[in-house]
């Protein structure tokens, strides 16, 4: 989390918020770069994750899902997210089972 440059316990933080999700590689937890801004996380992104929470996605699915091509918005939801599409792409999510 070197990019946002803030501690650890700021980090745990921030995922028991779902403000940020980690998937794990090789091992290791890891934040997509796509779900950061310039210093934060993207504010977008904490609502959405929610509504995947709800909808009883682990946080692997849910980053999975964050970043594949979702075929109703044409692409992935982070993208659509980042462009400004975020009602749509909570409309997409809470569909999801």
């Amino acid at each position: 989390m070197e990019l946002l440059q803030v501690s650890p316990g700021r980090i745990h933080r921030l995922f028991e918020e779902r403000t940020l999700l980690p998937a794990r590689v090789d091992g290791v937890l890891r934040v997509p770069v796509e779900f950061l801004g310039d210093t934060e996380p993207l504010p977008e992104l904490k609502g959405t994750l929610v509504v995947l929470g709800d909808n009883h996605f682990t946080d692997d699915e849910a980053v999975r899902w964050m970043l594949t091509v979702e075929e109703s918005i044409g692409v992935s939801p982070i993208a659509a997210l980042r462009a400004g599409r975020k009602a749509e792409v909570r409309r997409v999510a809470q569909t999801l089972l």
